[in-house]
């Protein structure tokens, strides 16, 4: 069963931050919350941990991850931002948003979305979350934790516990987070696409 560590929202304990991120790098999956919903978190380069991620989950091998990073100028280190995005990009970053971009050779070829070499990349507002990134000192792969019987995102971390048991090594435990994804845009084409609605609100983009 996963350990729970709790930590403040607000102003997270760096020492229970640096555990979480110690755990990872030795190969375990942490859970934590973010700006929308809880998250289960791993290394970029832990190809073992993302399996296990992909087993808990129940997702199939081709699902994409998603690069949690620490601020907009981390993201050129993995995404290739088109001069026309890079306004988008500040003006919602950080926020409830997961955008979809062109990876760049740092992405491992198992990690981008295998025929349009994709990658989906976050800056999210949440202390935790961006925290947890600091302290390990570099971006890191992340899926959204949910029920495995389709009821979507999961909000709190005795609902990691119940539902993903064994399959999460530590949970951060920061309170109630949201039910709701992320809102999801494509930036891969001449023209910025919503491909989900979620909590991240929309006018900010400036798309329809």
């Amino acid at each position: 069963m996963a350990a729970l560590l709790p930590i403040h929202r607000q102003t997270p304990q760096p020492r229970r931050l640096q555990r979480a991120a110690d755990a990872m790098q030795a190969g375990q999956v942490v859970a934590y919350p973010t700006d929308s919903s809880y998250a289960l978190g791993c290394t970029l380069g832990d190809r073992a941990a993302k399996e296990r991620i992909q087993q808990v989950r129940g997702l199939k091998a081709d699902h994409l991850f998603t690069l949690i990073c620490r601020d907009l100028s981390e993201i050129a280190n993995y995404a290739k931002v088109e001069n026309r995005n890079f306004r988008l990009l500040k003006a919602a970053t950080p926020g409830a948003y997961t955008f979809i971009l062109p990876a760049t050779k740092n992405v491992p070829n198992w990690l981008a979305q295998p025929k349009r070499k994709t990658i989906g990349i976050r800056v999210p507002d949440d202390q935790v979350a961006r925290g947890l990134a600091d302290a390990l000192g570099t971006s890191f792969m992340s899926v959204s934790a949910e029920w495995r019987n389709g009821n979507g995102p999961i909000a709190s971390a005795d609902d990691v516990r119940a539902a993903l048991g064994s399959g999460v090594d530590l949970i951060l435990d920061g309170g109630p987070a949201h039910i709701e994804g992320t809102t999801i845009v494509d930036l891969t084409g001449e023209v910025p696409r919503i491909e989900r609605n979620g909590i991240g609100p929309v006018e900010p983009l400036g798309l329809d």
